[in-house]
């Protein structure tokens, strides 16, 4: 009896973990301040202010508001590389 006890035990144990890691996942999740158009073209700004050559600065800036305004359209920022949705369109 006792080694199905214990088993029993350890069963509840491991499911109590997981719900608890579940939940610290979650509320991680829920607290996440939302992603905005905007926060991404000031990433992309940002960027392109990285590269050496001022030539391209204008050219990359022009890009960045082009996506940031599909963004506020649509929802979806696309890079070039990658395409996410479901950002706030401000």
């Amino acid at each position: 009896m006792k080694t199905v006890d214990s088993r029993k035990s350890r069963y509840l144990q491991a499911v109590g973990v997981a719900v608890a890691g579940l939940w610290l996942l979650w509320s991680q999740a829920a607290f996440a301040a939302p992603m905005r158009c905007s926060g991404e073209q000031n990433i992309c700004i940002t960027n392109c202010k990285k590269n050496p050559d001022r030539s391209y600065l204008s050219v990359c800036a022009t890009n960045c508001g082009a996506r940031q305004s599909n963004c506020i359209r649509t929802g979806c920022w696309g890079s070039g590389v990658q395409k996410y949705c479901g950002l706030l369109k401000q």
